[in-house]
């Protein structure tokens, strides 16, 4: 499994709706050929900046698969006007040990 990762600034005040539209958005993900898991979590020190995990079977399955399909332009218009500035995604490979 491969993990994308990017942390996710949220403009001002607005992590409430953020988190609604996250919940909306899942399902738009989730049923992505490749696609493994989701975890978004929010930080404990910096408000309005939240973890977003995602696990996928290989990068080309989000990059080539997700980033290029139509429920990709559903996820953006949910979420990408939340981040300030937009984030950065790094992939990771598989766990070393646990």
């Amino acid at each position: 499994m491969i993990i994308e990762q990017a942390l996710l600034q949220v403009k001002p005040r607005q992590s409430n709706q953020f988190v609604e539209a996250m919940q909306q958005a899942k399902p738009l993900i989730a049923a992505q050929p490749g696609f493994q898991s989701i975890d978004v979590r929010p930080s404990v020190d910096r408000p309005d900046q939240f973890l977003l995990l995602v696990g996928w079977e290989s990068v080309e399955a989000h990059r080539d698969g997700f980033r290029k399909s139509p429920e990709y332009a559903q996820w953006r218009a949910l979420l990408h006007d939340f981040y300030d500035p937009m984030p950065s995604v790094t992939y990771f490979g598989e766990t070393i040990f646990s």
